[in-house]
């Protein structure tokens, strides 16, 4: 391999000329070439000159590259193109050879289609017929690539209209409007107007259901009234409720829709924490009774502080449940607050290192389970893996910024090895300063007690700097970064979220707004000390919109201030653990409670000291509006 000199220069100089080979220009890389030659990323330039000159170069070129690294992904990546350039064009003995032998069976809908277009310039056959009926029968907008197929079909009198509503029907069960509405201008006319109605009743379920016509009582119309409701019930489960119990019995539903319907209402007014949920899922039929309906009730009384009604409902879970850290707590609780011996179960939680051992210990003056047990290294395993080819490309991937893609490589590479040979890639990666990478490979093979390597502390002194002039503790912040991207500097979520932060362009553009600080798009996201100055930054304003309370702040990042402000008790103050609790979307309830325990994590890498997990859970309090009524 070459020195430690030589591959700097050879990092720097890929850096430099690789955006030019995107752009379909090798002049710079033919000008480094004699620095490049022997770079392990060297096929990757090439790559991304094919791809960029893919219409010009004579595709022997482009063939040969394919058959030299057929392991690489930059191969994969350019054959994929390649495969798209000749469906495109037309060439269809040539891209039905190149599909058959790699993408067949794969489940690729655009390179089906291409498939698709070019059996059918040949007549087709039985497979061929088979292929269309299985890219025409979903319930979605299918690629763009099977409208000329489709359209030949439908010339040619195959598409009749027993597969339109066909695919009508799965439109239906998709809740797709739009395709609905497309697919009805192909069938009679009372299928428009059924489309409609569809619209209507998603698009505008209140005014449908107080419009609902008692002389209707097909199976579609129960149907539309049943998808309202359930639309409803979202956002205003109160109004859901009322107007299912005027309709509920007249209209002749089936007892499993009756059942399931109920079970939906009563359970979005227990996420909106209206004052009847409890009501409505006791009211549920047993047949309507499922472990989410068992876990609300015990939410709603935990709401409420109903104690022994806690207690009366944890019993009814699951046994694998009820046995969980989750509910062991609450049950322990429970007790304490009944007056019965919580003290084993306490004792029992706090030996976890997690968010429930963490309140388990608090709750019964104990100290934390750090567990901290550093991985040993083998130097001997980590040199063997340091030289493997496809770790070397991996690494070299992420140090010169392709780190999606290094990615990739990376766990193709490492994943499948032997759990003790992944213990010391974890620790390579670590040395690399490659923390996802550590983090993730760790992961896969269940180690979790080495807290350096798994709460890292990368880009300490911008988190520091940022954090502070947020007027935020810098263990929060990283504890939000790790949770959100594993420190990766350049991934996106499928919101659009970017960076080690996740930040939403929206809000990077306000809050960069806020700062006076100079806003580029993507750009800036992607620069790890931008990223993370308008992370704080956002995070500092939910922290001061919510009274400076970092569990409030903290759901925020994730669910949006609104529906925060949404889930804020009605009167008076809640206590924090039982807020989280209630949090109506799982994905939030997780999220804080990873930020939180992160940052008690965090809080321990950076003092080396413990900072109680209850310090900075302060309670709850009321909607602003509410509380000055109650006061």
């Amino acid at each position: 391999m070459a020195a430690a000199a030589d591959i700097d220069s050879q990092r720097e100089a890929f850096r430099d000329v690789y955006p030019q080979a995107e752009l379909g220009n090798w002049q710079p890389a033919a000008k480094h070439s004699a620095v490049l030659a022997d770079y392990p990323l060297w096929p990757d330039l090439r790559a991304a000159w094919l791809r960029a000159r893919l219409h010009q170069v004579d595709e022997r070129q482009i063939i040969d590259f394919i058959d030299r690294y057929p392991q690489l992904k930059a191969a994969s990546d350019l054959r994929y193109r390649y495969a798209l350039q000749l469906g495109e064009a037309g060439r269809h003995a040539a891209y039905l050879q190149l599909y058959r032998r790699h993408y067949a069976g794969h489940g690729n809908a655009r390179l089906d289609c291409l498939a698709l277009r070019a059996e059918l310039a040949g007549h087709g056959n039985d497979a061929t017929y088979a292929l269309a009926r299985s890219l025409w029968l979903v319930g979605h907008s299918q690629d763009a690539a099977c409208d000329p197929a489709f359209d030949a079909l439908r010339d040619a009198g195959w598409l009749d209209e027993r597969l339109y509503h066909e695919r009508y029907q799965l439109a239906v069960a998709d809740r797709e409007l739009a395709m609905m509405r497309y697919l009805a201008r192909s069938l009679p006319p009372a299928f428009r107007q059924q489309a409609a109605d569809w619209t209507a009743a998603y698009g505008e379920p209140r005014r449908f259901l107080e419009t609902h016509d008692p002389a209707r009582a097909d199976a579609t119309y129960r149907e539309q009234l049943l998808a309202a409701v359930e639309r409803l019930a979202y956002d205003e489960p109160q109004q859901a409720r009322e107007h299912w119990q005027t309709i509920r019995d007249h209209y002749p539903f089936t007892a499993a829709s009756r059942a399931a319907t109920d079970r939906h209402v009563a359970l979005w007014l227990a996420r909106h924490h209206h004052d009847d949920a409890t009501e409505a899922l006791a009211a549920l039929e047993r047949v309507a009774i499922d472990t989410e309906v068992l876990r609300w009730r015990v939410r709603t009384a935990l709401a409420r502080r109903a104690w022994r009604d806690v207690l009366r409902h944890l019993d009814a879970l699951p046994a694998r449940e009820r046995d969980s850290a989750q509910w062991r707590y609450w049950r322990a609780v429970a007790l304490a607050r009944t007056g019965g011996d919580a003290a084993p179960e306490f004792a029992a939680l706090a030996r976890a290192r997690s968010y429930y051992g963490f309140l388990a210990a608090d709750a019964s003056g104990r100290d934390y389970a750090w567990g901290h047990v550093p991985l040993v290294a083998d130097e001997r395993v980590i040199a063997g893996l340091e030289a493997r080819p496809a770790l070397v490309r991996a690494r070299e991937l992420y140090f010169v910024g392709l780190e999606g893609r290094g990615r990739s490589e990376w766990n193709d590479a490492v994943f499948d090895l032997p759990a003790p040979v992944q213990v010391q890639a974890a620790l390579l990666a670590d040395r690399w300063g490659w923390h996802s990478r550590a983090i993730a490979t760790a992961a896969n093979i269940d180690r979790y007690d080495d807290l350096a390597l798994r709460y890292p502390l990368p880009f300490a002194d911008a988190f520091m700097r940022h954090a502070a002039a947020a007027n935020i503790r810098p263990s929060w912040a990283l504890g939000v970064a790790r949770s959100e991207s594993l420190f990766m500097r350049d991934v996106r979520s499928p919101a659009g979220a970017l960076g080690v932060m996740q930040v939403m362009p929206g809000t990077a553009r306000r809050t960069a707004q806020a700062l006076d600080f100079a806003y580029a798009g993507c750009t800036t996201l992607l620069d790890v000390d931008s990223n993370i100055r308008l992370g704080t930054g956002f995070l500092g304003e939910m922290h001061a919109r919510f009274a400076e309370n970092p569990v409030l702040a903290t759901a925020a990042y994730n669910a949006g201030p609104l529906r925060v402000e949404a889930w804020l008790p009605a009167v008076g103050d809640l206590d924090a653990a039982i807020w989280v609790e209630t949090i109506p979307y799982r994905e939030t309830r997780r999220y804080v409670r990873r930020v939180m325990t992160a940052d008690t994590i965090f809080h321990w890498r950076i003092h080396g000291s413990t900072r109680r997990l209850t310090r900075v859970l302060p309670p709850v309090g009321a909607r602003p509006g509410e509380r000055l009524a109650a006061d």
